[in-house]
């Protein structure tokens, strides 16, 4: 038999790479914002399997603290293997059928990514619409509910492309008169802004780890409630993404420990620690933490005669929109804060671009130094534009 050499490696990619070397950025934008110290060590530890005893029970602890950083009981809480769009992802494959009617209050950037997101499992999207920055009272829910008549009412009470809070009470009353799932987008709110999935009645909500968590992105917290994992289980057709299919990962995180995929060993590590750290400090402590940090900024802000987008009556203090001065480079003065100070803001998405600025003080980095550094930063680059 005749041997055949087999083919010749090439080198053509084979470059000599240099050492990892990242800038020590403080990343005051929309996310991700700075990971806590003893977030990254403890991402740092051994890694054991993903059905290891000591990884199950580490497991059960992260559920127990995503129900009280949620303020909820839903005993389908877990953490997502992706980052917060996975989630989101997941609780429209799990609960949208085909023909669904899924209404979406859109008023900002990820209002559309629901609606996009939505049609991709078939289903009837109807959107109703607010201008940017603005939220929608219970009488305008109230209209397009009598219109539409949703399976799903899908609303952003943290948008990040602007920066506003979206009031929530009657909200729960309203879905249920209609009998209608409340789905919640709560990435810019989790752990930073007062939130109360049961008494608000949501019935499924979706956040990520690198807002106010203070973890970096990879891994993303979920929920559904009783109403929203019966409509799961009588599904007439089966979850579109096997990946997200919560009637098969819940049986890993459940008594089961039925394997579906691998967990991300590492970033679960850095979930829990991330949880721990608010458990410590106490949500209300936290929430107050925020709130005061925010209030010290948006009166720097105003001494310096710039303003804020959004109303204060609405307006997120993890998250917060600044008008861009006319005749003001938005995005140079962005670039000096960043290649000068190490300080990252960014500019708007979609509608808002050009128009403001967005500065995230979420989790670890929403510290009253920080704040400090930034509007120093930021009056000087002003002063020299």
């Amino acid at each position: 038999m005749i041997a055949i050499a087999p083919p010749r490696v090439s080198d053509r990619h084979r470059i000599h790479a240099p050492d990892l070397d990242m800038p020590p950025r403080l990343l005051l934008g929309p996310g991700p914002s700075n990971a806590h110290p003893r977030v990254l060590q403890a991402m740092g530890l051994r890694q054991v399997g993903h059905l290891d005893p000591s990884f199950l029970e580490l497991m059960n602890q992260v559920q127990e603290l995503l129900r009280y950083v949620w303020q909820t009981e839903n005993q389908l809480t877990i953490p997502v293997s992706g980052t917060g769009s996975a989630a989101m992802e997941a609780t429209l494959a799990n609960t949208v059928e085909p023909g669904d009617v899924v209404l979406v209050g859109v008023n900002g950037y990820f209002g559309l990514r629901l609606i996009d997101m939505a049609k991709r499992y078939g289903a009837d999207t109807r959107s109703i619409q607010k201008p940017w920055g603005q939220a929608f009272d219970l009488s305008e829910l109230r209209t397009a509910m009598e219109e539409h008549r949703p399976a799903i009412l899908a609303l952003v009470h943290a948008e990040t492309s602007t920066g506003a809070r979206q009031p929530l009470e009657g909200v729960s009353e309203l879905c249920r008169e209609f009998d209608c799932l409340l789905l919640l987008d709560t990435v810019t709110s989790m752990g930073g802004v007062p939130l109360f999935l049961d008494e608000w009645g949501v019935d499924m909500a979706y956040s990520g780890s690198q807002k106010c968590l203070s973890c970096p992105p990879g891994i993303a917290p979920l929920t559904l409630g009783d109403r929203a994992v019966e409509k799961l289980l009588r599904r007439k057709t089966p979850v579109a993404n096997w990946y997200l299919d919560m009637s098969l990962v819940s049986q890993y995180w459940g008594g089961e420990r039925t394997y579906h995929h691998t967990a991300p060993i590492n970033m679960n590590y850095g979930l829990y620690m991330a949880l721990k750290l608010i458990a410590e400090e106490g949500l209300e402590a936290r929430w107050q933490r925020h709130q005061e940090t925010a209030d010290r900024l948006w009166s720097g802000l105003e001494e310096m005669g710039l303003s804020c987008y959004v109303d204060r009556d609405i307006r997120l203090p993890s998250l917060t929109t600044v008008c861009i001065p006319d005749g003001v480079d938005g995005k140079a003065i962005a670039r000096r804060l960043l290649t000068e100070y190490n300080i990252e803001v960014a500019g708007g998405l979609g509608e808002l671009g050009g128009k403001v600025w967005r500065i995230g003080l979420m989790g670890f980095n929403s510290r009253r130094e920080n704040v400090t550094l930034l509007l120093a930063a930021l009056r000087q680059v002003l002063s020299e534009a």
